[in-house]
């Protein structure tokens, strides 16, 4: 019986921690995509991005994805990246606070609002204590809700996605049959 007691124990811890990962993915444009037709502003309004979470771009394949700076984002310009993507579904984890900037290779496309700034905050979750002594984060943008404080290089999380989820109640369940 102690057991059984201990393989329930530890079954329902194991699904307990991953149904409390806050980490989430959000589909940008939600149905409608990385698209021309998507208003983006709209739908990153009332979204709190955080470290863990991760952005999922779905687009054409003649369309494009590309990572820049604050300035090239502001211009449309496409020729300094950090990052482009073509194959039209791309996930960008967001492992770091601080301001982020994608835009659509195609000027035209970005010059009509294909584009998109997102501000990932720190985990509170993963950092409870305050961070002394790490710099505050640089952005120039032109959003007022910047982090104060960035992760130190020695921070870890778990991104939990549905799948590892799923894993944990098919498990639980085989434990189940198990002990029956």
């Amino acid at each position: 019986m102690g057991k059984q007691f201990t393989i329930i124990v530890f079954g329902l811890l194991t699904f307990g921690f991953a149904i409390t990962s806050d980490a989430t993915t959000y589909t940008v444009g939600d149905s409608s995509g990385w698209d021309i037709s998507t208003n983006l502003n709209t739908w990153e309004q009332g979204k709190k991005f955080i470290v863990g979470d991760v952005l999922l771009f779905q687009y054409a394949s003649t369309d494009s994805l590309c990572e820049v700076g604050q300035e090239s984002f502001q211009t449309c310009n496409t020729t300094n990246v950090i990052n482009c993507y073509s194959d039209g579904n791309t996930t960008i984890p967001l492992t770091s606070p601080g301001e982020r900037y994608f835009l659509c290779g195609n000027k035209l496309y970005c010059y009509s609002g294909m584009k998109l700034d997102v501000i990932v905050e720190r985990n509170q979750s993963l950092a409870e204590a305050p961070l002394s002594g790490v710099p505050d984060a640089q952005s120039g943008g032109s959003k007022n809700n910047n982090p104060s404080n960035v992760l130190p290089n020695s921070a870890t999380y778990v991104r939990v996605e549905s799948d590892m989820i799923l894993m944990g109640v098919l498990g639980f369940l085989g434990v189940l049959m198990l002990i029956i």
